[in-house]
């Protein structure tokens, strides 16, 4: 029992000193972070008092000469036409899409003449829709006519004969009047008779189904046997004549309108197009946020329609101005400047220009104010450059 207790207390004893084994340890640890953040703030605040100084003593003594001068490189600003544009994406589309409608209340198809991907010339007939019932229609019109004819060349001759005894005071007024009437019914019947030929032959002439345009049929979802009724089944696309069409976010509503210049790029073809804008949408898509835009382009038989289009629309343009890398733009706690190279006491130096931006298309940004034509703007090195020090841009 003896030996029992004797080992729990070992245990335990054993137990105490690593407990105070790891406090010891973590107090150590937690000393050393506390005296390395210290460090690190100190270092900070010495790199910014010497930057401070080197740069006081430069400022104050011009002709102190720092060990090295930072090698940078440069570029001297001229002034250039500065163009931005809305990057899309687009696609050519047809100008004349025809869907083929009877002209009628539609049929029964019981002859086809196309099918898709054939050529198709404007009034080229293309179907013939079941024409038996508007036949025997014009035919039993046709003999109605030629009876009523018959009826009144008899009426006529009656009432001349009417007339021929009424004038020798033979017969009756009311037999005169009588002939008369059953002339000008019948001439009626005659008038009534032939119009409805018309309309009936009329009739005939919706069974034949022709092209309203000439291009290729993109679709055709008719038999012989099936019934044509309407939109949807033959469709003739002009592949002739195309257009580039895309949609330009809502934001750009005031500065695209009818005439603004568009580049063109279609990518599968390895052709460009320089267009101008010929219809501008006046309304809004509410799901997209987007209006509606197209431009004419020249015919080309590599052109389809379909095919994707990258565009490019020209919103903003600026004569003469004066335009930076983008990269070269920095910040402080004063605003947004730029580092130019001057020459000052036969030294070459880095000197701050506040700038005021304005647009930024690729790796180009217009510089509004702050710059002018003949600075040296540096444009590799100047990342850890201050104002006033001393630079060179030739290698030693």
């Amino acid at each position: 029992m003896k030996k029992l207790n004797y080992i729990i207390l070992f245990a335990a004893a054993l137990s105490l000193a690593a407990c105070g084994s790891k406090s010891a340890t973590d107090a150590a640890l937690k000393e050393k972070k506390d005296k390395l953040e210290k460090l690190k703030k100190d270092q900070s605040k010495l790199t910014d008092e010497i930057t401070k100084l080197e740069s006081d003593i430069i400022a104050a003594d011009p002709s102190a000469k720092p060990d090295n001068a930072k090698l940078v490189a440069t570029a001297v600003i001229a002034p250039a036409d500065f163009e931005h544009y809305i990057d899309l994406q687009g696609k050519v589309d047809a100008v004349n899409i025809s869907f083929v409608t009877p002209r009628g209340g539609g049929g029964q198809v019981r002859e086809l003449y196309i099918k898709k991907g054939d050529m198709v010339s404007k009034g080229q007939l293309i179907l013939k829709l079941d024409d038996a019932i508007v036949k025997q229609s014009l035919v039993a019109a046709q003999q109605g006519l030629e009876s009523i004819k018959t009826q009144l060349a008899f009426a006529k001759n009656l009432y001349q004969k009417q007339q021929n005894l009424w004038a020798q005071n033979i017969g009756t007024e009311i037999q005169l009047i009588t002939a008369k009437n059953n002339v000008e019914s019948l001439e009626n019947q005659l008038k009534s008779s032939q119009e409805q030929i018309k309309v009936t032959q009329e009739q005939l002439k919706f069974t034949s189904v022709y092209s309203d345009v000439s291009g290729v049929a993109d679709d055709v979802n008719v038999r012989v046997g099936e019934l044509f009724a309407g939109p949807g089944q033959i469709k003739i696309v002009n592949t002739d004549d195309l257009k580039i069409t895309t949609q330009i976010p809502e934001n750009y509503a005031t500065r695209v309108v009818v005439g603004t210049p568009m580049k063109i790029s279609l990518p599968d073809i390895n052709k460009s197009l320089d267009l101008k804008i010929n219809v501008v949408g006046k309304i809004i898509d509410p799901t997209s946020r987007s209006f509606y835009v197209e431009a004419k382009i020249p015919y080309d038989k590599t052109f389809r329609p379909n095919q994707i289009a990258l565009v490019r629309v020209q919103d903003y343009v600026a004569k003469n101005a004066i335009t930076i890398p983008v990269n070269t733009l920095q910040n402080d706690d004063k605003g947004r400047f730029v580092l130019v190279a001057v020459k000052e006491n036969g030294k070459l130096v880095a000197r701050k220009k506040p700038v005021v931006v304005g647009e930024l298309y690729g790796d180009k940004l217009e510089i509004k104010s702050g710059l002018q034509s003949g600075d040296a703007i540096i444009t590799e090195g100047f990342q850890s450059l201050y104002d006033g020090q001393v630079i060179t841009t030739e290698i030693k």
